[in-house]
């Protein structure tokens, strides 16, 4: 008897269909949700990009336009167009180039001057003052009040200390220390130190805000690092150089653009001191000032906003030059 062979059966239909994946239902989820990411991020930066266009934007912008006009404060006559003859003059008349030209050296003397050192304090300050001492809430404070003074006040003080006569408190200072052999000394209205006033004065103001944020630093960093630290038998400089600077280099690189940033548009003390003060106008005049006075003592808009205008494109060429230089490895 011949046997018959049983006919395979045929696979289920279940087995032989390729295995299902969950690619294609997560597509649509992930374009869902990040959609929904690009919306919530237009959403939050709505705000800062209004507040960018109508507060800086739309200044500069206007401050471009009338700089190619021959616009006076107070003038009846209609603005005229003036093309490029305010750059011209700015940078090949002597009578305006030579004002310029210094304001723009005292500005980068001064720039380069605070920028190092009030960092450098600033961070001496907060590692100082980051250690768990009893009332460390007071010096911290200390240290900080300056920062809440209006600089025209700070002005006010600092022309005090400063004064040209020997009821001056510093030229009372050296007199009494140096058993009155030190007569009085101007040290705002002489072309050498009325600079330097100014940087010290700026420092003292504003070196406790860079403080509080690399204070703030200081603290984010974990301290089982320094106690790993201490068990290699690294010293306080080697804590220092491979823990503690690396650890807040992203703030004081932060803190350095800022504090490169208020350095240039340094007016206000110098206003004060040049109006009330005796400071020496030649020898601590800025950009700023020299657009001030421009504007509104000469009435001339047309020349200020050219010299605005020029101004801003120099401090944002060096500003992304510093950000070039100074960024950290982790945002290549």
């Amino acid at each position: 008897m011949k046997s018959v062979e049983p006919a395979h059966a045929a696979p289920h239909a279940r087995e032989q269909a390729p295995p299902v994946t969950s690619v294609e239902p997560a597509r649509p989820a992930r374009s869902v949700r990040k959609n929904r990411d690009w919306l919530h991020g237009l959403l939050m930066s709505t705000p800062a990009v209004v507040g960018l266009i109508a507060f800086v934007g739309i200044p500069f912008g206007y401050a471009v336009v009338l700089s190619f006009y021959n616009v006076r404060l107070g003038s009846p006559l209609e603005p005229t167009w003036f093309g490029i003859e305010h750059y011209r003059r700015l940078f090949t008349d002597p009578d305006q180039s030579g004002p310029f030209l210094r304001s723009l050296f005292n500005n980068l003397t001064f720039a380069a001057v605070v920028v190092p050192v009030q960092t450098g304090l600033a961070l001496g300050l907060a590692i100082l003052l980051n250690r768990k001492l009893k009332a460390i809430g007071l010096f911290r404070s200390l240290f900080f009040m300056p920062v809440v003074f209006p600089m025209a006040l700070v002005a006010v003080i600092w022309r005090l200390i400063l004064a040209r006569s020997d009821q001056g408190m510093l030229n009372s200072a050296l007199d009494a220390v140096s058993f009155g052999n030190w007569g009085a000394f101007d040290w705002l209205g002489d072309s050498a130190t009325a600079m330097i006033s100014i940087i010290i004065l700026s420092i003292w103001q504003g070196v406790g805000f860079q403080m509080v944020i690399l204070l703030a630093g200081l603290q984010s960093i974990p301290s089982e690092l320094y106690e790993a630290a201490e068990l290699d038998r690294a010293s306080r400089w080697q804590q220092f150089r491979h823990v503690t600077l690396p650890g807040i280099r992203g703030t004081l690189v932060f803190v350095a653009m800022l504090t490169s940033v208020l350095s240039f548009r340094v007016f206000d003390q110098i206003y004060v001191l040049v109006k009330g003060g005796g400071l020496n106008e030649d020898a601590a005049r800025t950009v700023m000032y020299q657009a001030v006075t421009t504007a509104f003592d000469q009435n001339n808009i047309g020349q200020a906003s050219a010299i605005t205008v020029v101004f801003f494109l120099i401090v944002l060429v060096l500003s992304l030059i510093q950000r070039r230089v100074v960024r950290p490895d982790n945002e290549d």
